[in-house]
């Protein structure tokens, strides 16, 4: 345990507490047990040892341990927790706990052992396979994390400091918003940077290499967290990642199971399961028609990539019209659920939006209630004519 303690006390030295991201003040700390799920290097790691470094005036009082630390090759976690309480811990925080085999039956032992030690634990989001089908459903708080939203990224740049808007902010006043927002700045070069490498946090430590993490981290979900999760095998493996090649190159996609089965040499419900794996592990996002239950076995009616770095990544010049599609549903599924519009794009709550560049016209939406274009290379819209970038305030 020594080790760990080293590992874990360096870490704080070197942990910048500058800037937290926007849902630490949202998480209630004082719950007993929390999961803090979400894709690989949105900032999970960092939000714990900011969290530890802030509140923990006696750092003996909490610990911090990686699971894919090899000290855990022959000890358990369940040692960690009775060895630190014995001593006088009180707070337990545990890094990518998907890399221990049985975490959920440990982490329900640790809860019912030691009723004053509060625990916290960062997981992939693949986790929210777990949500509703172990034992901890009813005695964890689950957390998401998402990557960087455009407003967060102004302020990762110190451009500014900008609240979270709401929806209805958005759409009943966003011309007053976007001239003050940029009233000294200019908006679209700063939005096309964000669209290219700004999701992930680690863009900060260099964009020569940002691709080459980038990646990585897609490679690492791969082949760890997703067999961490899901027993398949190293063939599956690899046709999950010829799977996302080839959707890469075809969003936005209206699937063709059979196409696509066919492409990766698997049959058609095989497929139809990766393509839920990739939307859960957060590097795709399935999106289908309001009232429609995505379960394993059900064909989405569009694919998307999760986020626009990933659509720069597999293509230099990505598909600007994919591109802008992926920045508004990513943005906008992370405060709400977005389905797929009979009659124009996207359906969210009452409102349903057309997206496109700054021509756009409302000939689909004309006649709908509620109704908005959602513009791209516009700074500042007019009625009903909304900025893209303006939907990267939300959180």
């Amino acid at each position: 345990m020594e080790s760990l303690v080293k590992i874990y006390l360096r870490l704080m030295q070197e942990t910048d507490v500058n800037y937290m991201r926007y849902l630490y003040p949202n998480i209630d700390w004082n719950e007993r047990c929390i999961a803090i799920i979400g894709a690989k290097g949105v900032g999970k790691t960092t939000l714990l040892l900011q969290h530890i470094k802030t509140h923990f005036a006696k750092k003996e009082q909490a610990i911090f341990a990686s699971l894919d630390n090899t000290w855990f090759g022959n000890h358990s976690i369940f040692e960690l927790a009775d060895t630190f309480y014995t001593n006088g811990g009180t707070h337990l925080f545990l890094d990518e706990i998907h890399h221990y085999p049985n975490w959920a039956t440990e982490i329900k032992n640790i809860y019912d052992s030691f009723t004053k030690l509060k625990i916290v634990f960062t997981g992939s989001s693949l986790l929210q396979i777990y949500k509703s089908t172990t034992d901890l459903s009813r005695r964890v708080v689950y957390e998401t994390l998402e990557g960087l939203s455009f407003r967060e990224f102004l302020n990762f740049e110190k451009i500014g400091t900008f609240p979270v808007l709401s929806m209805k902010d958005i759409v009943e006043n966003h011309q007053n918003i976007a001239t003050h927002i940029t009233e000294n700045i200019k908006i679209i070069p700063l939005f096309k940077k964000y669209l290219k490498y700004g999701y992930y946090p680690f863009y900060k430590e260099g964009l020569k290499k940002y691709d080459q993490k980038l990646m990585e981290a897609i490679n690492n979900v791969m082949d760890v967290d997703i067999p961490a999760i899901e027993n398949i095998e190293f063939e599956s493996r690899h046709k999950l990642k010829k799977l996302l090649a080839i959707l890469a190159t075809l969003v936005p996609y209206i699937p063709k199971i059979t196409d696509l089965a066919q492409a990766i040499n698997t049959n058609r419900n095989r497929t139809v399961q990766y393509l839920n794996l990739l939307s859960h592990a957060k590097l795709l996002h399935i999106v289908s028609y309001k009232n429609k239950t995505i379960g394993d076995l059900t064909k989405p009616n569009k694919v998307l990539l999760n986020n626009t770095n990933l659509s720069y990544l597999y293509a230099n010049n990505a598909n600007i019209g994919s591109a802008r599609e992926t920045f508004f549903v990513n943005q906008m599924n992370a405060v709400s659920d977005t389905m797929l519009a009979p009659q124009g794009d996207f359906i969210v709550g009452d409102y349903t939006f057309e997206v496109g560049g700054k021509n756009k016209t409302y000939d689909q939406i004309k006649d709908l209630p509620n109704s908005f274009i959602v513009a791209d290379d516009l700074e500042i819209g007019y009625k009903n004519k909304i900025p893209l970038w303006l939907f990267g305030m939300l959180y």
